[in-house]
């Protein structure tokens, strides 16, 4: 009984460490992209980091792929090296998104007629989905990580698609607004 009074308070715990950091991370990530002013970092590199983005979401996709891939087949010490591998990328790139953004003017998509049409449905919908799947993320990896797998396999089937949607569709914006960049 103490051990189970024990766990829920654990548990309450965590879900407002969770809900913290899934309402401030893109609470801090919009007040950024909306600064009338940019800091002025001086440095010309931070021009690079769009393109290492790209990277970063291409790995993290390719990580979450190898996750189910490996849980399907039973590796479970490959799963677990691969979401961490996918959370680790996932927070690099948010570290790097809120350097390039706190530091760089946004970039305008000059593309017209109906490609402008789609690049604005799947930009709004990965900052849409991007904003709500830290949450699910937390979760997902909180409960796998403390071998709650019952609740961890609940989580998924909500944090996965998002998830792989957010890095899938971050890839694709990339690639139809680079030819805009000014550096």
């Amino acid at each position: 009984m103490e051990n189970k009074i024990e766990i829920e308070r654990n548990e309450k715990s965590m879900l407002g460490w969770i809900t913290l950091i899934s309402v401030l991370v893109p609470l801090v990530v919009a007040v950024l992209l909306f600064m009338p002013s940019k800091m002025d970092t001086g440095l010309a590199w931070v021009y690079f980091l769009p393109h290492l983005n790209a990277v970063i979401n291409s790995a993290a996709t390719v990580a979450l792929v190898l996750g189910v891939v490996f849980i399907k087949q039973g590796r479970i010490a490959w799963h677990k090296a691969s979401m961490t591998t996918a959370f680790v990328l996932g927070a690099l790139f948010l570290v790097s998104y809120v350097l390039y953004h706190a530091s760089a003017e946004s970039t305008s998509f000059g593309g017209e007629g109906w490609i402008r049409g789609l690049y604005y449905f799947l930009l709004i919908t990965h900052i849409i989905l991007a904003a709500v799947a830290l949450f699910p993320i937390l979760w997902a990896y909180y409960y796998g990580y403390t071998g709650q797998y019952t609740r961890h396999r609940k989580v998924v089937k909500y944090a996965f698609p998002i998830w792989l949607y957010v890095t899938v569709t971050g890839v694709i914006v990339y690639w139809m607004i680079s030819p805009y960049y000014l550096h």
